[in-house]
């Protein structure tokens, strides 16, 4: 496969890893035989200190970020918490995230519901806890960065364009790829993108969060709890995502191919830099589904 990983990205998808794929036999529409990569999916249990609290479907990449990025963006872990080890056993599976001072797990277990994210889309009655005053950083966003950032990750090497049916998160500075995580829920990839920056202790007011899925409310409530001002996707919106998404103040912009996007919410952080027409349309080979 041609390297075509952008420059300062410093985790990227890994499509040749074999422990992520399957190749699998069957018959396509005139009958003829046909190979096809398919992506893996392997349940991940997480518990926070003695208390088991999801299985999660996952392809199994990252699982302790993917564990810190859940319990973090459930409110189960605070930010300000201590994290005093995270362990992950391949052979059973699971991931154990200690922390020095008990925590509240068991009050919001009590209060969970079901949304509709993919995989794991779990959050909790009190899922709004934390956006009232909550107050996004004013960065300017620029549209010439946009489109490079579009241009770059749909040419990317990724599982997407290996075997489909999966999801792509991508942390952004500017026009720079920094992290790209993908998982079968497209909250999975989130959550990872999260566990990350809570490890490295990276600041999100000058980030952007590029997603291939759904503009939810789910998707912008964690969004806006990890501090990042700006949401892009491939995809649509739910009028609850853009509601929250004003209330809040994010830039929220969807339908990101080629020369268009739309933004309906955030517009005052935009710099519009760039004209659209001199922008290429994508490749047919390149483009992806936008309504996952």
């Amino acid at each position: 496969m041609t390297n075509l990983i952008p420059p300062g990205i410093r985790i990227a998808p890994a499509p040749d890893d074999p422990r992520l794929t399957r190749s699998v036999t069957g018959t396509d529409h005139t009958g003829a035989p046909v190979d096809l990569a398919v992506v893996e999916e392997r349940p991940l249990t997480i518990y926070l200190n003695a208390r088991e609290i999801v299985t999660a479907m996952t392809i199994g990449d990252h699982p302790e970020y993917l564990a810190l990025g859940f319990l973090l963006n459930q409110g189960m872990l605070k930010r300000s918490d201590q994290v005093t080890r995270v362990d992950y056993d391949e052979e059973v599976e699971t991931v154990v995230v200690r922390t020095a001072q008990q925590t509240n797990h068991e009050d919001k277990l009590a209060r969970k519901t079901r949304t509709s994210g993919c995989a794991v889309g779990t959050v909790f009655g009190d899922m709004m806890e934390g956006l009232d005053g909550l107050t996004l950083p004013d960065t300017p966003v620029r549209t010439s960065h946009l489109y490079a950032l579009s241009h770059q990750i749909n040419r990317t090497p990724s599982l997407y364009l290996a075997a489909g049916a999966i999801h792509g998160t991508v942390l952004c500075r500017d026009a720079q790829p920094l992290i790209y995580m993908e998982d079968v829920g497209r909250h999975n990839a989130v959550d990872k993108i999260a566990g990350w920056m809570f490890s490295e202790t990276e600041t999100p007011g000058d980030k952007i969060l590029y997603t291939t899925g759904r503009l939810t409310s789910e998707m912008v409530i964690k969004t806006a709890l990890m501090g990042i001002p700006t949401l892009v996707s491939r995809s649509g919106f739910t009028a609850w995502g853009v509601e929250i998404a004003r209330q809040v103040g994010l830039t929220l912009i969807g339908r990101m191919k080629g020369q268009r996007f739309v933004c309906l919410s955030g517009e005052h952080r935009l710099i519009r830099d760039a004209d659209p027409a001199a922008q290429a349309d994508e490749p047919r080979k390149s483009a992806r589904k936008g309504s996952a």
